[in-house]
């Protein structure tokens, strides 16, 4: 059995990938709140916003934490074509999640569903992402972390869609966005903690290409575009802000309270 490392950084990656996932939530929660309180297509595009803000932050969180995973007597390659599939996933599913939210007219049940929903489709991104590993040996799970990590998911973006519909000032959001930052943390080792891989030493090259060649490229784009995302979100004004703001243009002159 090869021994595994989910730290051969040390606290780096792991640090790093809770805060992108935290990133990811909190934009996601402030762009769902937005979208809560507008209409129409600008209903749509916050909501579109917000799910690729959460679903990017939970495959950056993944792929950042993945970069500090090792496994002794073996090289490790990703899988290019099923990487992508697996970030696919995970923003169509993030996206399935707040569209029932925003969209569900029974807040209840729109919670339920889009929570089930994101939630597998979390996990799924997950357990796609770990396909996407190609090493020399076999690779086995506990069946019991993975129902574990399968619970943990849902629950996580159950209570993430309930903080979209239940939070709106910024300070509830800052904290309900370390929550699921946690929760998706969470989530993520508690999955590798099942994996266990049988070693087979070989000298043949890996398909694929590693981490620093692919993985942390791509990750330091997402990244970017979530921050880049977060400063055009702090700066877009609120619809409260845009109706004052119609409001006094509509004013005539001189009507102005002495």
């Amino acid at each position: 059995m090869g021994h595994l490392d989910h730290a051969a950084l040390g606290w780096l990656t792991p640090a790093l990938s809770y805060a992108m996932a935290c990133t990811g939530a909190a934009l996601g929660l402030r762009c769902t709140v937005r979208a809560l309180a507008a209409t129409g297509r600008t209903r749509r595009n916050w909501l579109l916003t917000a799910a690729s803000a959460i679903g990017t932050g939970i495959w950056t969180m993944h792929f950042v934490a993945m970069l500090g995973f090792r496994v002794s007597g073996t090289d490790i390659r990703y899988d290019v074509p099923l990487t992508l599939v697996s970030l696919l996933v995970a923003v169509t599913v993030v996206c399935a999640g707040v569209f029932a939210v925003g969209y569900g007219r029974n807040r209840v049940r729109a919670l339920l569903l889009g929570g089930l929903t994101t939630g597998f489709g979390v996990a799924s991104m997950h357990y796609l992402g770990m396909a996407a590993v190609r090493l020399h040996g076999e690779v086995s799970y506990d069946p019991v972390r993975v129902g574990l990590s399968v619970l943990i998911a849902v629950a996580a973006a159950t209570a993430a869609l309930w903080a979209a519909l239940n939070t709106e000032s910024p300070l509830a959001v800052t904290l309900a966005s370390l929550i699921m930052g946690a929760a998706v943390s969470s989530m993520h080792y508690t999955g590798m903690f099942a994996v266990s891989v049988r070693v087979t030493p070989s000298g043949e090259a890996l398909p694929g290409a590693t981490a620093m060649q692919f993985i942390f490229p791509l990750a330091v784009g997402l990244g970017s575009y979530l921050f880049l995302t977060s400063a055009f979100v702090a700066l877009s004004p609120t619809a409260g802000e845009r109706g004052a703001s119609a409001s006094a243009r509509q004013q005539p002159a001189g009507s102005a309270a002495p």
